[in-house]
């Protein structure tokens, strides 16, 4: 059967797939619908009740604070919410169709940057699953591609920003030794704020209009509440996936929600499906069910080189012929946190 870590990795990526196609559901009634189109400021008011919801369980000992350094809260806060903001104006500036390939351009990019700055390895075998993944996404969601030279600059730097975003969500966990309930906990201020001061501003420009002077009636008001509501979910099982699978999986597992939300469309919403969207979601779900088979027989060849490389106990030592130094094995074998995290993951 499965052991409680595992079953807790289940629970995180079930919580993530419902609660992240839940919230798309609402904000595409609550933008398609209602017309209140200010996705920043939205996220940053996610962020405020994620906190806000947080610091109660905090004061109710459901979670353990545990202080950080304030330096790195602070270059995360800021990556992430310039990731948000750059995405966002990576759809006001490019076609749909573009927008869409800079989401799927985020996971070979994360690959390479995981590659090179930490020596993580990459099977042959994962390889060609992502790739069967991205092209069923890209044949289901690509219908145009117009290219403009600023919207591409704005694409470029959201991969980037998306790609350290997620990857430093990992790493600070393992090298800090922090629950994604407390890294969530510290961060969500700082991301919340930087979104809250650029937001409005950003969305004005993309929508011409005022998030402050939009009329608020008792539904739109209920619609937002019920989004900020489902936010806290979103934003728990988001830090939670990141800190107990891996940048790469968090990806994959996004473009499984891209696919049940065009399902979705289909049924609820009778959004008009054609072959090419059938043929893209059934070669998606192909490479994700081919990418979970091949983590799932890499992490147990881990665990059985893991349990080979565990140390055999040691021999008695006669002291009286045993010089007083010590040794120097433990000291050998401490590494670098963060890339210790990343090379144990790729190994």
């Amino acid at each position: 059967m499965f052991s409680p870590d595992q079953l807790a990795t289940i629970g995180a990526l079930t919580s993530s797939v419902v609660s992240s196609v839940s919230i798309v559901l609402c904000n595409k009634q609550l933008m398609s619908g209602l017309k209140f189109n200010f996705g920043t400021t939205l996220t940053a008011w996610h962020l405020f009740v994620t906190f806000i919801f947080l610091h109660c369980a905090r004061h109710f000992s459901f979670f353990e604070h545990k202080a950080m350094e304030f330096k790195p809260l602070v270059y995360f806060g800021i990556l992430n919410g310039a990731s948000i903001g750059l995405l966002n104006l990576s759809l006001g500036f490019n076609s749909v169709g573009f927008y869409q390939m800079t989401k799927l351009a985020i996971i070979p990019f994360t690959v390479f940057f995981e590659t090179i700055l930490f020596g993580k390895h990459f099977s042959r075998q994962v390889q060609l699953s992502l790739a069967l993944l991205l092209l069923g996404v890209g044949i289901a969601t690509v219908t145009d591609l117009e290219l403009n030279f600023l919207g591409s600059v704005l694409s470029i730097l959201a991969i980037i920003t998306t790609c350290f975003g997620q990857i430093l969500t990992n790493t600070l966990q393992r090298q800090h030794k922090v629950s994604s309930t407390q890294l969530l906990y510290q961060s969500s201020p700082i991301m919340a704020g930087a979104l809250q001061l650029t937001g409005p501003m950003l969305d004005q420009y993309l929508t011409g209009q005022s998030v402050f002077y939009f009329d608020y009636t008792t539904t739109v008001e209920a619609v937002i509440l019920l989004s900020c509501t489902i936010a806290i979910l979103v934003n728990l099982s988001t830090f939670l996936v990141l800190g107990k699978t891996s940048p790469v999986t968090y990806q994959v597992l996004g473009h499984l929600k891209t696919c049940l939300v065009l399902a979705l469309g289909f049924i609820a919403f009778k959004t008009p499906v054609t072959f090419r969207n059938i043929l893209g979601i059934c070669i998606a779900l192909g490479g994700m069910v081919y990418y979970s088979y091949v983590s799932i027989q890499e992490a147990k060849k881990k665990a059985v080189f893991d349990k080979l490389d565990s140390p055999k106990p040691k021999e008695p030592v006669d002291r009286l012929s045993t010089s007083r130094g010590g040794s120097t094995t433990d000291l050998e074998a401490l590494l670098d946190g963060a890339h210790a995290a990343q090379k144990a993951d790729g190994r």
